[in-house]
């Protein structure tokens, strides 16, 4: 391996500092603490667990946070009243509702009814507008993330090309957008590559800036990679292996190890971009409270 090892883990820990210290001056000013509420519809384990991990994130950065679990066959009348009781909740500054959810429920529905202003996941079309406008607002928590990884690791992106594999409005789109945009951690010259993209290794050999986020693992191989590119990789997948404890191991869209023999940074997975987006949500909310204050 040559390139450099960006790590996630390293990063995102400094940035959950730097919010543990903002939550602290806002409660030492007598404003309320910052204020996460979480709804969670259902039994889905990995679900369960990465609210359970967000709510621990809450209480290690001194927030204040609820969780409203709510049965699989909630209605969807039921679960817009939780979202607009929480918009409503002065001591809440963000609101998250954990997907996928169930079938008969809208996702698209719901994410509408949470108030811009307290929509820290990003996802409303307001927040999406706003972005794409350049106008201060949320952007989705994970490619937030994996412009911070470029920015505190010294990664240059004004005036290069960067290649953006991946189109989903979560990651691959917000992502583009945060690289063109003007200002830090932007100033690319962006390329989204997607399923219908011809000669994707083509696009890719291009970039000096490659993000994968299409979910198929190893789709990014080491001779799509320009020699020195930073390579971010924020797919998670599942690869059965019978020699680990749980039969299975995390890997990414890349295929890591011929990726690092050729790129000049690289996310791991995992430990590269996943512990940014907690780190970033935790951001998100600290910053909606500073907003609040200043009215």
């Amino acid at each position: 391996m040559s390139a450099k090892l960006i790590d996630g883990k390293k990063i995102a820990a400094e940035v959950r500092e730097e919010v543990r210290l903002g939550a602290a001056e806002l409660v030492a000013k007598g404003h309320a603490a910052p204020g996460l509420g979480v709804i969670l519809v259902g039994d889905n384990p990995a679900s369960k667990a990465y609210v359970g991990s967000k709510t621990k994130a809450c209480k290690e950065a001194g927030f204040h946070s609820v969780q409203i679990d709510l049965p699989g066959d909630v209605s969807e009348a039921g679960l817009l009243a939780e979202v607009q009781r929480l918009n409503n909740d002065p001591a809440i500054h963000g609101i998250l509702v954990q997907l996928p959810l169930p079938a008969h429920i809208s996702e698209r529905r719901v994410i509408e009814t949470i108030s811009p202003d307290k929509d820290v996941d990003g996802l409303t079309t307001i927040s999406a507008g706003r972005l794409a406008s350049g106008i201060p607002g949320f952007v989705p928590c994970t490619p937030l993330g994996v412009q911070q990884l470029l920015i505190r690791s010294g990664i240059k992106t004004a005036g290069v090309h960067a290649v953006v594999v991946g189109r989903s409005n979560l990651v691959g789109k917000p992502m583009a957008q945060l690289l063109v945009n003007k200002g830090k951690g932007g100033d690319a010259t962006v390329t989204v590559c997607h399923s219908r993209t011809a000669d994707l290794g083509a696009v890719c050999r291009q970039a000096d800036i490659l993000v994968a986020a299409i979910g198929k693992a190893h789709a990014i191989t080491a001779d799509m990679i320009k020699p020195g590119a930073t390579v971010i990789d924020v797919g998670i997948n599942k690869l059965e292996d019978p020699s680990t404890p749980k039969g299975y191991r995390l890997t990414g869209d890349v295929e890591f190890d011929g990726a690092a023999a050729v790129a000049g940074a690289i996310t791991p997975v995992p430990g590269g971009v996943g512990p940014m987006t907690i780190a970033m949500l935790l951001s998100n909310t600290l910053e909606s409270a500073i907003r609040r204050v200043q009215g």
